[in-house]
């Protein structure tokens, strides 16, 4: 008796150990740090949403000398989190790279002014020195500045351009009189500096109906080939997307589980708990598929600004999400 329940106990061991061993690994680049901008993927490993899809889920942060499309060309990732406009300029240029999932319903993209330089509206932008990131982010600036047909080279009537850090430093010292931000992220660093908003111009480009997709979801076109990759792919959205709405409705546990994540330790609790308010803004509404007027949208501002040159075709794919949402 003791024999058998030995070996039951064995073969159960060893059942659990296939099981575990078949679990599929997914491998996630970010597109910057840990932060609460990614809160839902870490809710989702945290909460076991990847383990009960039978996945097993690395997420890679990001930082300034990493661009996603690289490491996930290169085969260090499966997955990106990237923003549409710079997907489809490295699609343009041969990346085979396609939209999957659209966690971001809406953009938070600014553009932060100090009110002491005069600048009340876009027409005011000639003469003065924008900043911006770079590392495709800075396809979005372009792409406003080309749609209203304002020149970016500094010459009479145009627009400096001009690379900055992933800091408000620049605008702060008063290097740049405008520089690129987040609602969630860049825009509280200036407040927190000791800046009012009273002090400050902001132009949402939601509101300047210029707004494109952010982070979404994007792989290889080798990938989707693969019925296999498909459906790991469609168990990793929906355990994503599951991730994402329960960030949406614990938010402070959300950002405390961001924050067990830093192993750089550069994160804040407030900051962290304020960036996942306004990050669940721009996920509300969303289920993870793409909205086809959304991207035809993006599309039509990025050709108008010059970024890319034609209608792309197999940019996104509705086959995971459908998968995953049924």
């Amino acid at each position: 008796m003791k024999h058998m329940a030995t070996t039951l106990g064995t073969a159960a061991l060893g059942l659990w150990a296939g099981m575990a061993a078949a679990a599929d690994e997914v491998t996630l680049q970010l597109k910057w740090v840990t932060q609460a901008q990614f809160a839902g993927y870490y809710v989702a490993l945290d909460k076991g949403f990847y383990e009960e899809e039978g996945l097993d889920v690395t997420i890679k942060p990001g930082g300034p000398d990493i661009a996603p499309v690289q490491v996930l060309l290169g085969g260090g990732a499966d997955v990106m989190v990237d923003w549409l406009p710079s997907a489809l300029a490295a699609r343009e240029k041969g990346a085979p790279i396609v939209n999957i999932a659209q966690p971001f319903a809406s953009s938070g993209l600014m553009l932060t002014c100090l009110k002491e330089h005069g600048i009340t509206s876009p027409e005011d932008f000639p003469g003065h020195t924008l900043g911006t990131w770079f590392f495709g982010n800075e396809i979005p600036l372009y792409t406003w500045m080309g749609k209203l047909g304002i020149p970016t080279d500094g010459s009479e009537g145009g627009v400096t351009i001009q690379k900055i850090n992933f800091n408000v430093d620049p605008l702060l010292q008063k290097q740049v009189e405008c520089a690129t931000t987040m609602t969630y992220n860049e825009y509280w660093q200036v407040i927190d500096a000791g800046l009012t908003p009273d002090d400050l111009v902001v132009f949402k480009y939601e509101d300047e109906g210029i707004s494109t997709l952010e982070d979404g979801l994007y792989t290889t076109e080798d990938k989707l080939a693969d019925p296999a990759e498909v459906d790991k792919l469609a168990r990793f959205v929906k355990a994503s997307m599951k991730g994402w709405k329960y960030a949406e409705e614990n938010p402070d546990e959300a950002a405390d589980i961001v924050l067990e994540n830093d192993e750089t330790g550069a994160q804040t609790e407030k900051h962290q708990r304020r960036m996942m308010g306004e990050i669940a803004k721009l996920t509300a509404g969303s289920n993870g598929a793409l909205d086809p007027a959304a991207y035809e949208r993006t599309v039509g501002i990025v050709m108008d600004g010059g970024v890319i040159t034609k209608e792309p075709e197999g940019a996104w794919t509705h086959a995971v999400t459908d998968k995953a949402l049924n």
